[in-house]
């Protein structure tokens, strides 16, 4: 009797189990209501490809390319997890009878855990020092480099989002000021709640920022959005903290800005491509933090993300209204 429920199950192609895939509590919340294939069986087993109606994409795997896409005749959706969909051609996908979905608001409290992370860690030196107390060669703590003072200071966000408002609100636990950048300003009420100032022009929220924090989507608009330019109008005690998208940054000016001291510091949760070639001059810089990409990383948040994606996807199985769906600007 399982197994006939489970053939009546539609079906649903991740990437893998563990390893580079998905966690198996995520995978046994998808087998509730799909029968759950994975490329590897897939690839050995090209006849599932008419039974398939739902990818799940996770960190973009499995790689939705078109030679993918075009071997999936009854693909419905596409669920992905996280927020960004910039790795999809949505107006494509949408001409091909492709629903596209994603996991926005689950992921908000997570990535703004890990901006403040970053913009602590770097501040208060935490990292060096880390390093400094386990080294076998550390007989004495030598005299650092002072770290710089979080309470009190100016935080400016771009991209006053969910997550970046989240962000906000953590920035006013430290009694930091608060700026933002936005394409649109938001309502009195939200301001007040984070004590929050908006500057219409990036430029100044650069000029007058310790902590420059970005949490846009990546769109062409906002694709080197931090240039030469807007590194050089922030402060050289400035820091630049990335939990958005790697291509945001002009990684080559951040480079120059960062070995020529024209802001202090740099704390990147994303880079492009990801991971960085192992020579690439960002890895070797003494004033940068970069983390692999993880700042949805907690079981709590997965577990909300899978179960997002699984909603997502029964919506467009059933033919009803997807809650997250993905539409072309």
């Amino acid at each position: 009797m399982h197994r006939a429920m489970a053939q009546n199950r539609p079906c649903a192609l991740i990437s893998e189990v563990g390893r580079e895939g998905l966690i198996q509590e995520a995978v046994d919340l998808m087998k509730q209501h799909f029968e759950i294939i994975t490329h590897r069986d897939f690839l050995q087993n090209p006849s599932l490809s008419s039974k398939i109606q739902v990818v799940f994409l996770w960190d973009n795997k499995p790689k939705p390319d078109s030679s993918l896409i075009s071997s999936l005749p009854a693909l419905k959706v596409i669920a992905n997890g996280g927020v960004g969909i910039d790795h999809l051609d949505v107006p494509r996908l949408n001409a091909l009878g492709i629903r596209v979905s994603n996991t926005p608001h689950v992921v908000s409290n997570a990535t703004a855990d890990m901006a403040m992370g970053l913009l602590l860690a770097s501040a208060r030196m935490i990292v060096e020092g880390h390093l400094i107390t386990v080294d076998p060669k550390t007989t004495r703590f030598p005299g650092t480099e002072m770290g710089f003072e979080v309470t009190g200071s100016t935080l400016g966000i771009i991209g006053m989002g969910h997550i970046g408002f989240k962000i906000a609100q953590r920035g006013r636990g430290f009694d930091m000021k608060i700026l933002y950048h936005n394409r649109n300003k938001r309502s009195c009420e939200d301001e007040q709640a984070v004590g929050a100032v908006y500057c219409k022009n990036m430029e100044d929220l650069l000029r007058e920022a310790d902590f420059v924090v970005l949490a846009v989507n990546l769109t062409p608009q906002t694709t080197g959005l931090i240039g030469h330019k807007e590194l050089s109008l922030m402060k050289t005690t400035a820091t630049l903290v990335n939990i958005s998208r790697g291509r945001v940054v002009d990684q080559d000016a951040l480079v120059e800005a960062l070995q020529k001291r024209t802001i202090r510091a740099a704390a990147l949760d994303v880079t492009y491509p990801e991971p960085l070639p192992r020579d690439h001059p960002l890895l070797h810089l003494p004033n940068i933090i970069i983390t692999p990409h993880i700042g949805t990383d907690t079981l709590a948040t997965t577990l909300k993300m899978v179960q997002t994606m699984v909603d997502n996807a029964l919506a467009a199985v059933q033919g009803q209204q997807i809650p997250n769906e993905v539409k072309p600007l």
